[in-house]
C-alpha cells in the first residue's frame, strides 16, 4: 500500500467492513429526506503524462444529514485480472461540497502506475457523528467507458446514446441520488448522471 495525496490505496478484497471495522450491513442506508447528489468525473492530473481516465473527480454535493460530523467514502473497482483495488478515506464535513480527485492506481517517489481495464466499480460513504457513530450509508455503481456511442449505467436501466462518437473522452454513467449541479453532467434523466471527461456537452437521446 502506498499514500497519494494523503489517501491510502490499497489492495481491496470485499469484507463486509467500513473502515472502522464496522460490518457494514449494521449500517442503515440513508433515507431519502437526507440523500445527497454523488458523482464520479473521469479526468487527469495535469503533471501526470497519460494519466486521462486514470483519476476520478469525486463530489458529493446538497449534504443535509443533520449531525453528521464526518464522511467516510470508499471506491472500489475491478481491474483487467479480475481483482479489486479499493481507495478508502475519510473527510471532515464542514458545510460545503466535498470535492476528492481520486486515483486508480498507486505512486511512489513520483512514479504512476495505473490500474488496467477498469470499467465498474463502486463508491459508497457513510456519514458519521462527531463520536464516530454511523448515521447512515449510501452505495452507488458506476461504468466508464471510452469510445463507445451507447452508454450504460451497470443495471442496465439507464442508457444515453451518442450521436457520435466522442474521441479521446471518457464518461461515466451512474446513479447520483439527488440532481448534482448542472454544470458538471452530460445528462441527468431519473436519478442517473452521464458525465465527461472533457467537461463539454454531448449530444444524444
Amino acid at each position: 500500500m502506498v499514500v497519494v495525496a494523503g489517501v491510502l490505496i490499497m489492495n481491496f478484497a470485499k469484507s463486509g467492513s467500513t473502515s472502522n471495522n464496522e460490518p457494514e450491513a449494521n449500517i442503515p442506508d440513508l433515507p431519502q429526506s437526507q440523500w445527497p447528489a454523488v458523482s464520479l468525473t473521469p479526468t487527469e492530473d495535469k503533471t501526470v503524462p497519460n494519466s486521462l481516465g486514470h483519476f476520478l473527480e469525486f463530489r458529493v454535493q446538497k449534504i443535509n444529514v443533520q449531525g453528521a460530523a464526518t464522511m467516510d467514502y470508499l471506491l472500489v473497482y475491478t481491474t483487467s485480472d479480475g481483482g479489486q483495488q479499493g481507495v478508502p478515506g475519510t473527510v471532515q464535513l464542514t458545510g460545503e461540497d466535498v470535492d476528492k480527485k481520486l486515483l486508480m492506481g498507486s505512486a511512489s517517489s513520483g512514479k504512476y502506475r495505473f490500474d488496467s481495464g477498469v470499467t465498474t466499480g463502486t463508491m459508497t460513504i457513510t456519514f458519521r457523528n462527531s463520536k464516530g457513530t454511523s448515521m447512515g450509508k449510501l452505495a452507488t455503481a458506476f461504468h466508464l467507458q471510452s469510445g463507445d456511442t451507447v452508454l450504460t449505467s451497470v443495471d442496465g436501466k439507464f442508457s444515453y446514446t451518442l450521436d457520435k462518437v466522442a474521441k479521446g473522452v471518457f464518461f461515466i454513467t451512474m446513479p447520483t441520488f439527488l440532481q448534482p449541479d448542472p454544470s458538471l453532467y452530460v445528462v441527468w434523466h431519473d436519478g442517473y448522471g452521464v458525465f465527461a471527461s472533457d467537461g463539454k456537452p454531448h449530444s444524444g437521446k
